[in-house]
């Protein structure tokens, strides 16, 4: 049997032999606790599966699916089979099958430690012992046996024996009897948005109420759990707040009521992904619950996710994509559906800018990788959905999304959504059942649009053109569409275009605007012949569509003086973005990005805008300034960092993102400071040092060698807490010693000893821009490592581990040859693993680039 990597391919061949009527799935992890066998085995749970499921070809074979250590029995039909013919690790081969079957499996399941399937965690603070489940897109096979794809829908009946002391949570409402929690049986839902929590979480409740337009009245349990150790920082009203204000404003807009019950939210340790939709039983990332300060932003992005996954309860699991080619059905709602339900129902009203310079701007890198796809994309396997949960299917999915509602009108977008839902609750669609709703409540055709947005890749960049008469008033305005040379298509866009000048006060401010119709090379905006010569053109202001916008000269000079000045928000933010793509296109040298960045950074309103400045101005530093001006330009930012540090408002979240800021860039000047707020003997008004602050702070102490392993481990036994561990693996991990970096390559390219969290945090600590000559030895061994750690390890390990141990900042012709060879050895790698590899070359070929660009800058 082909093994673990199910393909599309068997997957059709599956759907259009069964249909399942439903499962029966017995879980018994009394086991988590205690020592275990300590023989190096993994440690196993029991797990017992009863499917009923019909065959259209009575005679037929097909295949369960089921990833365990070990079965103990196998029975079809009350037929026993013998385990060691059936099984072969990842498949039950299921031979003769009846018109109506019962399977029962008996197995021993490992409990995981990558975030993948039954997730094990000791919390080291108590020793408490924490479950969860996580299956996206197939790995509910880790816990029981079933038929892991999404259109083979069934409900579900779980019981779970547990620790006594313990609680345990399933989709559906549960209680303990004799022993045993039992659960409700589902909805017909998927097999990857099943779960489990168990273990002795922190719960809070609430509810929500709601009257029907029918007179009934509904009624969810709301429910929030975190670790018993985060529980003095959970604030769990907040969570609340923003359930309810979603659940609202979803019922608002869908006329669909909450199909699944109770509403529970967990947020769980050593989590891969932000969050997931399980219905009924949300799982999130716990770094959601902030033991520290942090700014607006962060709630902000806490109440996008809260609401993204409440999106998925109507797009993705009451009707969920056939399969993972649809992917983009569920993820790129939920993505706009999570800001446009923030703007409409939250406090964070300017959620439509977040989503302009920061989702975008990962949808933007994304696009232009070579491994960019369309957004309904071509998912051959497993494999390719794993890594398919990207920039496209996501940010790019969404802004798609922002487009069509201004194309076919709002109403209509929300009334093809309610006829969606109700002709296709419970079943499984394709991208054909939701442009038919739309054709039908808008009246356009959706076919033209389908195919120049859903169905093909790459980004268009839009550039203003301005020609003027001879008395300075313009005289035609066209916008300039272009396309790379990979991916040549033209769209349609629907902008706006917006003039700014600067006024008597020196603001710059918006004028005129005029919305047109972008389609091919030349758009001529007739709209805006005759106005005043402007300081400043924005195509797509007010951001109605997915491009890169470019300036014309006058515009960009306006920048460079003026950015600070316009006063809009919405509009900085995208300029904001526009000049970084354009860094990264290597049309701006990075020093000048810099420079605008200190000069106009300390004057950002927008919190979020200006967080994303730091992130934009380091990765600058670190990849695509020419490697002569690294030292100047770290000066300058340590400099300017600690100026804006002192200057923003004592105790506001500016202050706090200025000293994450210095922190992350300071070089040998600034170390000193750093020491000095640890340890007390120097104060900046206003900013309280709390223990997150703490562990930034060390971290460039630890990579600059002011402090080694025993400050690190007294600063563990200050924060002996899980959150403190990861954060002491960082710092250990980011030493400047040739032991340090080949004891840390050896615990995760060598070892799985180190959970999933613990991977990533050396993999955090390992790569330190300050210490490029001494990872350069990694480089041929890298190469050499990752196609065996591709076949050994998780999918989850292996992607950390490919991402992350590139050789990034090997920035030279010679690192990209060697993975130019390793690409040409490998032609029959796993094209997952290949697709990683592709897509970290392109990234050193852009810095490349990006750094002659800057060479050519004039030095300051």
């Amino acid at each position: 049997m082909p093994g673990e990597n199910l393909s599309r391919d068997e997957a059709r061949e599956r759907a259009a032999l069964l249909a399942v009527d439903g499962y029966e799935v017995s879980l018994d992890v009394r086991s988590a606790l205690g020592e275990g066998d300590g023989d190096g085995a993994p440690r196993t749970f029991r797990s017992v599966t009863t499917i009923r499921f019909r065959c259209a070809e009575p005679g037929a074979s097909s295949f369960a699916d089921l990833i365990a250590p070990s079965v103990t029995s196998v029975s079809l039909n009350g037929r026993d089979l013998d385990p060691s013919e059936v099984f072969d690790g990842s498949r039950i081969a299921l031979e003769d099958l009846a018109a109506e079957n019962e399977l029962v499996v008996d197995a021993q399941c490992a409990y995981s430690r990558t975030g993948e399937g039954l997730h094990r965690f000791v919390d080291p603070e108590d020793g408490e012992v924490y479950l969860y489940t996580q299956y996206e897109p197939a790995d509910s096979r880790r816990v029981f046996a079933n038929f892991e794809q999404p259109d083979l829908k069934a409900p579900f009946r779980f019981e779970v024996r547990a620790p006594e002391q313990w609680t345990v949570w399933n989709n559906g409402a549960g209680e303990l009897t004799d022993g045993v929690w039992r659960f409700a049986e589902t909805k017909p839902i998927s097999t990857y948005i099943t779960c489990v929590v168990a273990g002795p979480y922190h719960y809070v409740t609430d509810s929500y109420t709601r009257e029907l337009p029918d007179g009934g009245r509904l009624e969810i349990p709301l429910g929030a759990m975190c670790r018993k150790g985060l529980a003095p920082h959970f604030d769990a009203d907040d969570v609340f707040l923003i359930t309810k204000q979603g659940l609202d404003f979803f019922h608002d807009h869908f006329d669909y009521p909450y199909p699944f019950g109770k509403y529970d939210q967990a947020f769980v340790p050593e989590y891969n992904l932000g969050a997931m939709e399980n219905p009924g039983l949300v799982t999130f990332r716990e770094e959601y619950i902030f033991r520290g300060k942090v700014t607006r932003a962060s709630y902000e992005g806490r109440a996008n996710t809260i609401l993204h996954e409440m999106a998925h309860m109507w797009f993705g699991d009451l009707v969920t994509m056939e399969w993972w080619d649809d992917l983009w059905l569920k993820e790129s709602f939920a993505d706009f559906m999570g800001a446009f339900a923030n703007v409409g129902a939250t406090r964070f009203k300017d959620a439509w800018i977040t989503f302009a310079n920061r989702r975008k701007a990962w949808a933007y890198r994304a696009d232009q990788l070579p491994s960019t796809h369309p957004i309904t994309a071509d998912i051959r396997d497993l494999e390719d959905a794993k890594l398919n949960f990207d920039g496209i299917t996501y940010a790019k999915g969404a802004s798609v999304l922002k487009q069509l509602v201004a194309y076919v009108g709002q109403d209509a977008f929300l009334e093809g959504a309610r006829r969606y839902f109700k002709r296709h609750a419970y079943g499984n669609t394709r991208l054909g059942d939701l442009l038919a709703v739309l054709e039908e409540t808008s009246g356009r055709d959706m076919g033209a649009w389908a195919r120049s947005w859903l169905q093909t890749a790459g980004v268009n960049a839009l550039t203003p053109q301005v020609l003027l008469d001879a008395e300075g008033r313009i005289d035609e305005l066209a916008v300039l569409q272009e396309a790379a040379e990979s991916h040549p298509e033209l769209r349609p866009h629907r902008v706006a275009v917006g003039l700014y000048r600067r006024g008597a006060d020196g603001t710059l401010q918006r004028y005129a605007r005029a919305e047109a119709d972008v389609d091919g090379p030349r758009t001529v905006v007739a709209e805006l012949a005759g106005a005043e010569a402007p300081d400043l053109v924005l195509v797509n202001d007010d951001d109605l569509t997915y491009c890169k916008t470019r300036f014309d000269e006058t515009s960009l000079a306006t920048l460079r003086e003026a950015l600070g000045e316009l006063t809009d928000p919405l509009a900085r933010a995208l300029c904001w973005s526009a000049l970084w793509n354009m860094t990264r296109d290597a049309l701006l040298p990075a020093r000048e990005f810099i420079g605008l960045v200190l000069r106009f950074g300390g004057r950002e309103s927008d919190i979020g805008v200006l967080q994303m400045l730091h992130a934009w101005a380091d990765s600058a530093l670190t990849h695509y300034v020419a490697p002569e001006w690294r030292e100047r330009g770290a000066r300058l930012l340590t400099e300017g960092a600690s100026e804006q540090l002192y200057a923003a408002g004592p105790g506001s979240e500016q202050q706090l993102a200025w000293a994450r800021f210095f922190a992350r860039v300071t070089d040998e000047r600034g170390l000193e400071l750093l020491s000095g707020l640890l340890d007390g003997k120097a104060t900046v008004e206003g900013l309280v040092v709390d223990q997150e602050l703490r562990w930034a702070f060390l971290e460039p102490l630890a990579a600059h060698g002011v402090v080694g392993e025993s400050e690190l481990a007294d600063e563990l036994a200050r924060d002996d807490t899980a959150s403190g561990k990861r954060h002491q693996v960082r710092c250990l991990a980011a030493r400047p010693s040739e032991a340090v970096k080949a004891q840390a390559w050896a615990q995760v390219v060598e070892s799985d000893a180190l959970s999933n969290a613990l991977v990533e945090a050396t993999i955090g600590g390992f790569a330190q821009a300050s210490q490029r000559e001494l990872l350069a030895p990694y480089t041929e061994k890298y190469f050499a490592a990752i196609d065996r750690v591709w076949r050994e390890r998780s999918i989850q390990i292996g992607m950390d581990v490919v991402r992350g141990l590139f050789p990034a900042l090997q920035q030279s012709r010679a690192t990209l040859d060697a993975t130019d060879a390793w690409l040409a050895a490998h032609e029959d790698a796993a094209p997952a693993l290949r697709r990683l590899v592709l897509e970290s070359r392109d990234d050193l070929a852009r810095a490349l680039r990006a750094q002659a660009c800057d060479a050519t800058a004039s030095t300051d």
